[in-house]
C-alpha cells in the first residue's frame, strides 16, 4: 500500500483530459471547483491508467460523485467498456441515476465525441414478472410466520368481494400493481409512488431462482428484467448495489455486464453488504414449504422431506440461542446430510419432461429446493470453508417490558456466514478488475488498512493499491464542537437517568434542532417519551411515520428533534440549521451477544492480534464517524456533537475512535457546550 499527496508529478494526458471535463463540468452546473475534487479526480483517473486499486477518503462536500463519474466517462468513451458504479443504499443509487449523471451529461455532451448511455442494474426481484401477472404462476397460501413466502396468489379474484373491488389492503395494493405495471415503462419498484408492502409486491415478481428463463418463459421478450440487463450491456455507466457485486464475485453468475472498472461508493458499507447479501437462513418450517409444494405442483412424494424435516426439529429442540463456535453437532448434521439428500432425490424426481413447456408451479417448487439444498451443503462444510454458524428464534412483543423479545419457546432457525468476505472479494472483485473504493469514511486517523483488511486487500498475495484522503471543503475546528460527557456514567442496560437529564439539558440549550442517534429503537422510543414529558419541544421518532416523511419534516421546521436508530446514522443530509445538534447515546460497538462479530473476533485473537479492536472497535470507528458526519453538511453550518457515552474520553480505546471523527473542536465541559448552543439557537 502507498500513499499520495496532491501535485506529486504532472497529470497524463488522460488525467489533462478529466480535469478539463471536470471544470467544463463544475462551471456549466454552476458549482465551484474544488482542490479535493480535482486531486480525487486526477487519482481515479491514473487509477483506471495503471490498473491499480484505489482507496479513497472524501469528506462530506467534496463533491465525489462528478469525481469519479467523469473519470469512467472518460474511460468508457476510450474503451468502448461499461464501467460500473456500485453504492450501499437506494438513495445514493437514486441521487446518481436521478440526479447526479442526467446534470452530468447535460452539461459535458457537448464536449463529448458521442452520448453516454447509463443503465441501472438490480436483482430479478426488483422488477414486475409479466408472467406473473398474467397468471403464470400457481396461487400458493403460505402459512404463517413461514419463511418462505413464494408464490403468492397473482389473481385479482382472490383478493376482491364479490360484489366488486379488493376485500382486504393487500388486495388493494395488488390491484394498484396491476394497474401501475400496464404504464411503467421499466417494471422497478422503485419508481412506484407511493411503495407497497413486501407482501404485495410478492405477488407479481420472482426471484433468480423461481424465474423460468428465457428459454421457457413465453413472456421473456418483455420481460421488464431482461430489458434492464439488455440496456446494461450496452451501456457505458452501469449503477448497480453492493448485493448485485457480492453475487458476481462469489457466485460467478453473469448478473452484471463484463467491465474492468468500478467505482464501489458508500465503501465503508461494502464487507456487511456482501456478508448480508450470502448469508443464508434453514428452517424446518422451509422445509415443510418446500416439501408442500412439491407435492402439489409436481406430485412427487415427499415423505422424506417430511421425515428428514421432523428428525431436523428433534435435534435442534433445546439448542440455545447464538453462535455454535464448532458448528454442527454429529447428530444435527447427520440429519442436514439427510434433508440433503431427500431435497436432491426429490429435484430428481420432479424435473418433469423437457418439451419446454413453462410450468411456473414445478418451478416455484424447485427453487425451494435448491434453496434448501444449497444450505445443507453450506452447512456440512462450514467447518472446511471457515463458515460461522448460530441459532436464533424469532422475537415476540413482551407487553410487561414494552418491547420484543427472543422467544425461546420459537422454531429454531439455523443460520450461516462467511467468517471472513476477504478471501472471495481478492479473487471475484479484486482479480481482473480495477476497483475504487471511496466513503467519506474509509480511514480511522490516516490509517486505511482497517477497512482494506477486511476487504482482502492486506495479507499475503493481497494486491497493490493507494490510500489518499482528499479532505473537506469544511473548517470542521471553526464549524462544530465535539463534546464529550466524560462526566457521565459508563452506559449500562438502557439510558441512565444522568444521560436523560444531560439530554434534556443539551436540547433545551440548543431550543431544539437536535438529531439524536440511539443504539437500538427501545433507546430512541424511551428517550423521546422522556423528553416529550419533560419540554415543549416537538420530537419525531423513527417508526411514527416513512423514514422520508420524517427527514423532510425535521429539516423544514428549525426546532423539532428526531429520535433514531442506525438508519438515521447514515441517512440524513440536512444542511442548515435545522440540525445544529447531533447526540450520540453510545459508542455503536456490535452488540455483545453478535455471532458473527464474536466468532471474526476470536479468529483474529487465535491469529495473535487484538480480536476487540481488529473488529469491534473499527466496527464501532466507522458508525461513529458517519453519525457524527451529519452535523455539518455545508460550508454554513454550525453545531455540537455530543456523545453521551463516557467511554470515548475515559477508554484506552478513546483516541483509535476519536481519529476516525472530523477534526471538531474537542471539549468535555457541558458549560462550553451549553453556551455554544445556546448562542446557535438565538442565530436565526
Amino acid at each position: 500500500m502507498t500513499e499520495v499527496a496532491a501535485g506529486t508529478t504532472s497529470p497524463t494526458a488522460v488525467e489533462q483530459f478529466v480535469l478539463e471535463l471536470l471544470d467544463t463540468a463544475v462551471e456549466g452546473m454552476g458549482g465551484q471547483s474544488r482542490e479535493g475534487q480535482h486531486q480525487m479526480a486526477r487519482e481515479v483517473a491514473r487509477a483506471i491508467e495503471t490498473g491499480e486499486h484505489l482507496l479513497v477518503q472524501a469528506g462530506t462536500g467534496t463533491g465525489k460523485s462528478l469525481a469519479y463519474l467523469i473519470p469512467l466517462i472518460a474511460h468508457s468513451l476510450v474503451s468502448n467498456k461499461p464501467t460500473l458504479v456500485s453504492t450501499a443504499t437506494l438513495a445514493l443509487q437514486t441521487q446518481i441515476v436521478g440526479r447526479d449523471l442526467p446534470r452530468l451529461l447535460k452539461t459535458l455532451t457537448p464536449a463529448l465525441d458521442r452520448p453516454v448511455k447509463v443503465a441501472l442494474v438490480k436483482g430479478r426481484s426488483n422488477y414486475v414478472c409479466r408472467h406473473k401477472l398474467e397468471g403464470g404462476f400457481p396461487s400458493e397460501e403460505p402459512s404463517e410466520g413461514q419463511l418462505f413466502s413464494l408464490g403468492e396468489d397473482t389473481s385479482v379474484p382472490h383478493f376482491a368481494a364479490a360484489a366488486g373491488g379488493p376485500a382486504s389492503a393487500l388486495g388493494k395494493e395488488v390491484v394498484r400493481l396491476r394497474e401501475w405495471a400496464e404504464k411503467t415503462a421499466t417494471g422497478d419498484r422503485d419508481e412506484l409512488l407511493p411503495g407497497v408492502t413486501d407482501r404485495a409486491w410478492r405477488q407479481v415478481s420472482v426471484t433468480s431462482m423461481e424465474c423460468l428463463g428465457a428459454q421457457k418463459c413465453p413472456l421473456a421478450e418483455e420481460c421488464f428484467s431482461e430489458l434492464a440487463r439488455q440496456d446494461a450491456a450496452d451501456a457505458d455507466v452501469v449503477v448497480t448495489n453492493h448485493a448485485m457485486l457480492a453475487v458476481s464475485a462469489f457466485e460467478g453468475l453473469a448478473v452484471l455486464p463484463e467491465y474492468d472498472v468500478v467505482v464501489v461508493d458508500e465503501a465503508h458499507e461494502l464487507q456487511d453488504r456482501v456478508t448480508g447479501a450470502v448469508s443464508g437462513q434453514l428452517s424446518v418450517a422451509m422445509v415443510h414449504a418446500a416439501a408442500a409444494g412439491a407435492r402439489k405442483h409436481t406430485a412427487i412424494t415427499v415423505d422424506a422431506l417430511n421425515a428428514a424435516a421432523a428428525n431436523l426439529e428433534l435435534a435442534l429442540a433445546g439448542v440455545s440461542n447464538g453462535l455454535l463456535p464448532n458448528g454442527l453437532n454429529a447428530e444435527q448434521l447427520d440429519c442436514v446430510d439427510q434433508l440433503r439428500e431427500a431435497c436432491r432425490a426429490a429435484l430428481s424426481d420432479s424435473k418433469g419432461d423437457s418439451s419446454g413447456t413453462a410450468d411456473g408451479g414445478r418451478q416455484l417448487a424447485r427453487s425451494r429446493l435448491m434453496v434448501i439444498l444449497e444450505l445443507c451443503e453450506r452447512l456440512l462444510l462450514a467447518r472446511e470453508n471457515r463458515e460461522v454458524v448460530w441459532i436464533s428464534r424469532a422475537s415476540s412483543f413482551d407487553p410487561q417490558q414494552g418491547y420484543s423479545q427472543p422467544d425461546d419457546s420459537a422454531p429454531a432457525l439455523v443460520n450461516i456466514a462467511p467468517l471472513s468476505v476477504a478471501g472471495k472479494l481478492r479473487e471475484g472483485l479484486f482479480a481482473g478488475h480495477t476497483v475504487v473504493l471511496t466513503s467519506a469514511t474509509l480511514a480511522i486517523g490516516s490509517a486505511f488498512e482497517p477497512t482494506a483488511g477486511g476487504l482482502g486487500l492486506v495479507g499475503d498475495g493481497a494486491p497493490s493499491w493507494t490510500g489518499i484522503d482528499v479532505g473537506s471543503p469544511f473548517d470542521y475546528p471553526r464549524q462544530g464542537i465535539l463534546y464529550v460527557a466524560g462526566h457521565l456514567p459508563k452506559p449500562g442496560r438502557g439510558t441512565s437517568p444522568e444521560a436523560l437529564d444531560e439530554l434534556e439539558a443539551l436540547i433545551k440549550a440548543s431550543g431544539g434542532g437536535a438529531l439524536c442517534l440511539f443504539s437500538s429503537r427501545r433507546a430512541a422510543e424511551e428517550a423521546a417519551e422522556a423528553m416529550r414529558s419533560r419540554m415543549d419541544v416537538k420530537i419525531l421518532c423513527q417508526g411514527e411515520s416513512t423514514m422520508t416523511a420524517l427527514v423532510k419534516q425535521f429539516g423544514d421546521e428549525r426546532d423539532t428533534c428526531l429520535f433514531g436508530t442506525m438508519s438515521l446514522w447514515q441517512g440524513v443530509d440536512v444542511p442548515g440549521d435545522s440540525c445544529r445538534l447531533v447526540v450520540i447515546d453510545r459508542i455503536p460497538f456490535p452488540r455483545p451477544d453478535d455471532p458473527l462479530m464474536t466468532a471474526r473476533s476470536r479468529s483474529v485473537a487465535q491469529a495473535g492480534g487484538n480480536g476487540f479492536m481488529a473488529v469491534s472497535a473499527t466496527h464501532a470507528a466507522v458508525r461513529l464517524a458517519q453519525g457524527a458526519g451529519r452535523l455539518i453538511r455545508s460550508t454554513r453550518d454550525r453545531g455540537v456533537v455530543a456523545v453521551l457515552d463516557s467511554r470515548l474520553s475515559t477508554e484506552r480505546y478513546g483516541n483509535f475512535l476519536r481519529s476516525a471523527l472530523p477534526p471538531f473542536w474537542p471539549t468535555r465541559d457541558p458549560k462550553i457546550a451549553y453556551s455554544a448552543l445556546a448562542r446557535l439557537a438565538e442565530t436565526k
